[in-house]
């Protein structure tokens, strides 16, 4: 099963996650060290009211990184640090997420898209590997295939996921300056943590890219035998 041609395919998404880890943790640090006038539910809660989503409910929820967006409970879901933290990371972390119900309101058609395929891509998350490897230890190019489609389904999430989650932090930096939450000078912290947050999602994405074009190798090198 040790295939050198993986990890080489797989390598540059690898070292980019890498890197985006490191620069999510050291702009986050660098940030919440920073005061801001609002905490984080405070700050979404005037960007929904100004937005005329007054019917969009803040809640504030365990763990680390469980801050988003439900569009179907039309719920923005805060984590406790997020939820309750007068910081510059605090409230561009939940400005983003109130990007995402702006979207929703909007009917940004990417959003629409994305959303649309999350059943199809969470079948293909569970579903795709298993396939996969299967087809690989008997060399059946049929399971290949299957699981290369199934695959194929989280693929195109990753892919049309990229301009939602640009869009919601290019409409959470704008309306931070725009409402006065934030003061342009201090804004470089929140693009820190932002832009180190999209990078995670630019590596998620190239990872899957490069995961499809591997098993497409594989099963093209099957079906020729």
């Amino acid at each position: 099963m040790f295939d050198p041609l993986y990890f080489l395919f797989l390598a540059p998404a690898f070292l980019l996650a890498m890197w985006a880890q490191f620069r999510v943790k050291s702009a986050y640090a660098q940030a919440q060290q920073q005061p801001a006038p609002l905490s984080g539910a405070a700050a979404a809660r005037h960007i929904l009211d100004q937005a005329g989503l007054q019917a969009v409910n803040i809640e504030m929820v365990p763990g680390e990184m469980t801050d988003h967006y439900d569009p179907r409970d039309k719920v923005l879901r805060l984590s406790s640090a997020v939820y309750q933290s007068r910081s510059l990371a605090a409230v561009g972390i939940a400005a983003h997420e109130s990007g995402h119900a702006l979207q929703d309101a909007k009917h940004y058609a990417p959003l629409l898209v994305r959303n649309a395929v999350v059943p199809a891509a969470g079948i293909g998350t569970h579903f795709s590997f298993l396939l996969l490897i299967l087809g690989v230890l008997f060399s059946l190019p049929a399971l290949l295939w299957a699981g290369i489609i199934l695959f194929s389904t989280v693929v195109f999430f990753q892919v049309v996921n990229l301009p939602v989650e640009f869009d919601a932090s290019a409409r959470a930096k704008r309306e931070l300056v725009t409402l006065g939450i934030v003061p342009e000078q201090d804004m470089h912290y929140v693009n820190s943590v932002l832009n180190a947050a999209a990078l995670t999602y630019v590596a998620a994405t190239l990872q899957a890219v490069m995961t499809l074009l591997y098993y497409v190798l594989r099963a093209s090198g099957e079906s020729r035998r």
